[in-house]
């Protein structure tokens, strides 16, 4: 599976931003996907993930961020709206293929394939 993420920039603080993560070699509607994040000089965070139609969200996101998948497009969505500047960091998508029939998880390494990272910026 190859994860391409998108749809990060440069936002002001309020603003929304859609992140996208497409897919290619394997259909994704099977597997737990998520979303990472990671800040400048911190580690890499859990923020949200979908498997079927369940989402589990970290709370400094509930509320604000939504995501979402298209089997048709075989894309994960992440829909961030009233954004903060705390939410500035690297975006990455993750699937867990290997291990999928035990769902979701916060857990990075429980992920196998991995997107390259697209940068949210949310200015102040």
């Amino acid at each position: 599976v190859q994860l391409q993420a998108s749809g990060g920039g440069l936002v002001q603080a309020g603003g929304s931003l859609r992140l996208s993560c497409a897919a290619s070699g394997r259909t994704i509607s099977l597997y737990p996907m998520a979303w990472f994040r990671q800040a400048p000089g911190k580690e890499r965070d859990f923020v949200a993930a979908i498997n079927s139609d369940i989402r589990y969200y970290t709370d400094a996101v509930k509320g604000r961020f939504t995501i979402s998948r298209d089997n048709a497009k075989n894309t994960v969505d992440l829909q961030m709206n009233s954004l903060k500047p705390e939410d500035t960091a690297v975006y990455y998508c993750a699937a867990r293929v290997a291990t999928f029939l035990r769902g979701t998880s916060r857990l990075g390494n429980e992920y196998d394939y991995w997107g390259q990272g697209t940068l949210v910026t949310v200015s102040s």
